[in-house]
């Protein structure tokens, strides 16, 4: 799937806010994205256009092929304005994504983690629009462990009905799409190089579950919560860097990722489509689904995303 180009000198711009970099720089669309685009033929008149999964794909690919550019190379890393990091890698992914969904569906809005967002006073009247994560997982992209994703979800009504995380280093790709789906769930497939593969999570076992963590936020409130998850059943923890734990969940690896850090809308919409689509959910604690641009703030609360929806969680897992 993934093909890098060659390698670019990196050039970092101004650091952003949790919302984005004080400036845009609009570029063309590289030639792979072009030609699925005019594959899917014109824009599409619905959300529920057949080629808009392939057009994403695309999409998603050459962001893909423009980070493992940077990623093969030498490049600088700045710091935003929360100190999180940001590289030549981010901005390129960003440029070509925000072309691509430009040329896709003009009307719909675009809210990215490296460009300014609007005041929740414009987004409040958003019923569609894209929410991406050009590069999630830029420490892991920086330490270059391969754990670093491309994220594009399409929310409706505050619900990620379509997601596409790639994952340039491990040349996959997770789909997930519920635009059709009158229970919520949908289909969710893995591509790579042998294939599409479908997706479904993994019905919960008795007294026992695996755990995906961050390999960033394993300390604190997670390892307390990890103390009292393993008082109430056998677990197994499994570190997974960027939105690839969701992934994770959705391809049957693991039952939970409980998030009790700060995370941003954008970091997982799109694997939480995939989850959803495979059979999953992301929870609130108070056990209410995970909605989105529903406040000012862009971040997310605490929240649980689980494998086996109809497992009773809440009777058994310790206070988040």
């Amino acid at each position: 799937l993934w093909q890098a180009n060659a390698h670019w000198k990196a050039g970092v711009s101004p650091a952003w806010m949790c919302g984005g970099l004080a400036s845009e720089r609009t570029v063309g669309l590289p030639e792979p994205a072009k030609r699925v685009l005019r594959q899917a033929g014109a824009p599409p008149s619905g959300i529920y256009h057949a080629g808009m999964i392939d057009a994403l794909v695309g999409i998603a690919r050459a962001a893909g092929e423009a980070i493992l550019g940077v990623y093969g190379g030498d490049f600088e890393v700045a710091a935003k304005a929360d100190a999180s990091p940001v590289t030549e890698a981010d901005l390129r992914a960003h440029r070509i994504i925000a072309a691509g969904l430009r040329q896709l569906r003009p009307d719909w809005p675009l809210l990215s983690e490296e460009a300014d967002p609007p005041p929740f006073a414009t987004r409040r009247g958003w019923r569609r629009y894209w929410l991406v994560d050009p590069l999630d997982g830029t420490k892991e992209f920086i330490e270059r462990n391969g754990e670093f994703t491309v994220n594009i979800a399409l929310i409706d009504d505050g619900v990620p009905v379509l997601g596409v995380v790639g994952a340039p280093a491990r040349d996959e790709m997770y789909v997930g799409d519920r635009r059709n789906a009158a229970d919520g769930a949908g289909r969710a497939f893995r591509l790579n190089a042998q294939g599409r593969t479908p997706l479904r999570t993994r019905a919960m076992r008795p007294r026992r579950v695996a755990v995906v963590a961050s390999r960033r936020h394993g300390g604190g409130p997670l390892a307390e919560y990890l103390r009292a998850l393993g008082r109430r059943f056998d677990i197994s923890t499994v570190p997974v860097g960027s939105s690839l734990k969701l992934c994770m969940l959705a391809a049957g690896g693991a039952d939970l990722y409980p998030r009790l850090g700060p995370t941003c809308e954008w970091d997982i919409a799109a694997a939480h489509a995939v989850l959803a689509a495979a059979g999953g959910a992301v929870l609130r604690p108070d056990g209410a689904p995970l909605a989105y641009n529903t406040k000012d703030s862009l971040l997310n609360p605490h929240f649980l995303a689980v494998a086996d929806p109809s497992f009773p969680w809440r009777d058994h897992l310790p206070s988040a």
